[in-house]
């Protein structure tokens, strides 16, 4: 296996080096695009147990099954989906074209944007880089990749693995700490995508600014769980509680906060609680259970536990957390009776833990939805269509899933992305194609001999002219 590139060479010698590879070659055509996808995919099916036990090593407990479903199984789905369609994406598009400009016409035509960068969050380090990096090399791109200084072993084996497969004129993968993230934002790529947290993502943003970058952000938030009072209470408890606690809740999409009819949160939590073991018998030596991070997080989030405590909320764990402290694992936490000054309800928390509220009115729930900074991902709990459609129109998210939890992320044919504090732009299908392409609008001019419609516009202006426009104004 070939090693990966040294940063000795400096990122700004390794973006160059991609800038005058691309003004080199041009455009990749279909068959080149497939052919890097199908690298990509042999990168994930002939590496399965390497990347797991990668993530064991910098979580320290990485469930398995989880790691096959989000970082394997659903990663290779979207790499074929691009593989499969890159061919119609890359086709011109016609476009209607004015009645006076006729005989010419109109199409766009896709064009690679030509080295775009792509940084990488802990939570998910290969579904997050190779998502976005399908898109980009779809699109006909070549791709620069920073993986996250919280995973340094997965980081270590996908540039290995990277290196392998690609020139790092095509592809290439740096790791580092914060300084790399920074000399990597700075950089002037043609489009840099980054995930991550609301608060580094305006960092990113104001580097990429220097440069005039576009970006493209896939931040977080506060993603609200809104249950009708139609809805099966027990169901619904299951299903929010299995996306809350997938990858321990460390999910920009997991359900931040839950509401339920004024009355029904004590019945919710105990429902919560009961899937909550149900799904997780023990915490300690389960393998099935992933940890926290590392220690910072961990603390992060016991404190904001303890702040919630503090001002009054009414706390209760789904198994003690003290017996599975020592492999930072924190137990499912239902936080009663939460105020809006507390932590729990102020910040993205990112982990285990799930406040619940009352609402007295499906209308009340939406106008709090509302009054706060809009999501990444939006529930909604309820078989009556006219609940459905009222919380669709009236709330704005990134994504919504209706009667389940995280699944409009996993659809192959629909993009992904956030909205204002929760992000911007989308990835994935043929939405992250167009992301990394310029789409370019080409007017064909095709007049019979010298003459074309246009011309009758020209000067010197006079009763023609005149009477062109008068019918240009109505028609």
């Amino acid at each position: 296996m070939a090693a990966a590139p040294s940063l000795d060479s400096g990122l700004a010698s390794l973006h160059s080096a991609q800038r005058k590879a691309f003004a080199a070659e041009g455009s990749p055509g279909a068959e080149e695009r497939r052919a890097d996808l199908t690298l990509v995919h042999s990168l994930l099916t002939g590496n399965r147990k390497a990347i797991a036990k990668a993530l064991r090593e910098d979580f320290g407990a990485r469930s398995a099954h989880e790691t096959e479903i989000a970082e394997i199984a659903t990663t290779l789905h979207t790499v074929r989906f691009a593989r499969r369609h890159v061919g119609q994406w890359m086709k011109p598009r016609r476009r209607s074209t004015g009645i006076w400009f006729i005989p010419g016409g109109n199409r766009i035509v896709p064009q690679p944007k030509g080295c775009v960068g792509i940084m990488v969050p802990f939570n998910f380090p290969i579904n997050l880089a190779v998502g976005p990096l399908s898109s980009a090399l779809a699109a006909g791109n070549r791709a620069m990749l920073k993986m996250s200084e919280l995973t340094p072993a997965v980081g270590d084996l996908f540039a290995r693995l990277v290196a392998d497969r690609f020139s790092p004129e095509k592809v290439v993968v740096v790791n580092g700490g914060m300084e790399t993230s920074q000399e990597f934002a700075a950089l002037p790529f043609d489009h840099l995508l980054f995930t991550g947290s609301t608060a580094v993502g305006r960092h990113i943003m104001r580097a990429a600014a220097e440069n005039l970058t576009p970006v493209t952000l896939e931040l977080g938030g506060k993603s609200p769980v809104i249950v009708g009072d139609d809805y099966p209470l027990a169901r619904a408890a299951q299903r929010i509680v299995w996306g809350k606690l997938f990858n321990a809740g460390q999910i920009c999409i997991a359900p931040d906060y839950v509401m339920v009819p004024a009355g029904k949160e004590r019945e919710f939590a105990a429902y919560a609680q009961a899937a909550a073991r149900k799904l997780y018998p023990k915490l300690a030596g389960n393998d099935d259970y992933t940890a926290v991070i590392n220690d910072h997080h961990y603390q992060r989030l016991t404190a904001t536990v303890d702040d919630a405590r503090a001002k009054g909320a009414v706390i209760e764990t789904a198994a003690d957390p003290a017996a599975s402290r020592g492999e930072r694992k924190l137990p499912f936490t239902v936080v009663l009776d939460p105020t809006d000054d507390m932590r729990v309800l102020q910040d993205e928390i990112f982990g285990p833990v799930l406040p619940v509220r009352g609402y007295q009115t499906v209308d009340d729930a939406i106008t709090y939805v509302n009054e706060h900074p809009r999501p990444l991902a939006l529930y909604v709990f309820s078989d009556e269509r006219a609940t459905q459609d009222k919380v669709l129109e009236q709330t704005t998210s990134g994504g919504v899933s209706i009667n389940d939890t995280l699944m409009h992320y996993m659809q192959d044919d629909m993009p992904f992305g956030g909205v204002g504090p929760s992000g911007m732009g989308v990835y994935h299908t043929q939405e992250g194609f167009n992301t990394f392409s310029h789409n370019k609008p080409v007017f064909r001019q095709r007049g019979v001999g010298s003459f074309t419609g246009a011309q009758l516009l020209y000067p010197p202006y006079g009763p023609v002219t005149n009477v062109l426009l008068r019918l240009m104004r109505k028609i």
